[in-house]
């Protein structure tokens, strides 16, 4: 097949740093190259991939210090749209939705991925116009506020299996934590378990200008004695920093899309002790992956006994449902299903 993959431009592809959505990105683009499939990447141009790379910025707009991205973001959906014929499957990862309007027409051949929260007020109005755009969630939770939507399926993401290698015996005795830091991420309530529970607590963490406020007077005052503060991790450093770890803490306070971190942790075997909002209940097996609490009286009680857990099974699980081989396939059945619902109406139009 003929696939265009259009990614946001706040981040490379794959991320230098902090980056969920074009990780996940460049994880199913380069596994559909690997399947034999003729795959133009559109993003920014420090991205690094097999596919055709179309360079819509210079730089990842966060690097690059961007403070409106929506010029390049528009000229990025001219530039896809100047093309469109060229692809069986134009496939979105863009956030803002502004390719809903331009895209309308070629629908049948357009899928959107939503990375996002979607029960924000405002795009109450959006869903209502564009309801018959087709459209994939990350997880069935993530579709609650958007029921009327055109959902043609949900698809996990998947990692390749030797990004964050399986580590049998981690070295550390620590909880780790790893995201970014704002309030709906949780981590002082993680700070609290590992206190708590006696356990040292490792934070790798972006923190959004946004979040400058709240980091400092929240959580800075609760580092030291045993919370240790690393900031943001590479890539190549989060495989250590996960797999040796005892547990990854999860415990949001929001209804979390999806959750990278915690299936990057299940690659390593490191089982995640994580609250019961958003996509968590479906991505961690309670009792076998990880626990799924929802008090702290909970998460103290799991705290003591989740380092038993076996990692062996706990990384059987991820190679089972998280691998990026399985994205790759549920992503080409939505291809395919795509191509079937247009069949009819091309007969229509040569008829």
């Amino acid at each position: 097949m003929k696939i265009a993959q259009i990614a946001p431009l706040a981040e490379s592809v794959p991320p230098r740093l902090y980056g969920g959505t074009e990780r996940v990105v460049s994880y199913l683009t380069e596994e559909l190259v690997r399947l034999g499939h003729h795959v133009t990447h559109f993003a920014s141009g420090d991205s690094v991939t097999r596919a055709n790379l179309v360079a819509c910025a210079p730089r990842a707009q966060r690097l690059d210090g961007v403070r409106d991205g929506l010029p390049q973001l528009l000229v990025m959906l001219e530039r896809v749209l100047q093309r469109a014929h060229e692809f069986d499957v134009l496939h979105f990862h863009t956030e803002p939705l502004a390719h809903f309007p331009l895209f309308r027409a070629l629908r049948g051949r357009t899928v959107t991925t939503l990375h996002g929260r979607l029960d924000a007020p405002e795009l109450k109005p959006l869903f209502r116009e564009f309801g018959d755009m087709p459209v994939v969630s990350i997880s069935d939770s993530q579709r609650a506020p958007a029921q009327g939507m055109n959902w043609l399926a949900t698809v996990y993401h998947g990692l390749s299996p030797d990004v964050c290698p399986f580590n049998p015996s981690p070295r550390g005795r620590y909880f780790a934590f790893l995201g970014r830091v704002s309030p709906e991420k949780g981590l002082d309530r993680a700070i609290g378990i590992a206190r708590r529970a006696g356990v040292m607590l490792r934070i790798a963490a972006k923190v959004d200008a946004v979040d400058e406020p709240y980091f400092r007077s929240r959580i800075v005052p609760l580092l030291g004695a045993g919370i240790e503060f690393l900031g943001e991790l590479g890539e190549r450093d989060k495989p250590a920093f996960l797999g040796n770890a005892t547990a990854l803490l999860f415990p949001i306070d929001w209804p979390e899309p999806f959750g990278l971190a915690v299936i990057e942790a299940l690659s390593c075997g490191t089982p995640v002790l994580a609250w019961a909002r958003g996509s968590v209940p479906e991505l961690v097996e309670n009792g076998v992956s990880g626990f799924v609490v929802d008090s702290m009286h909970e998460a103290l009680a799991k705290a003591r006994i989740v380092g038993a857990l076996d990692r062996r099974q706990v990384r059987r699980r991820f190679e089972k449902r998280f691998v990026a081989s399985r994205m790759a396939q549920d992503y080409l059945s939505v291809y395919h299903s795509l191509w079937r619902r247009r069949l009819p109406l091309i007969h229509e139009a040569r008829g």
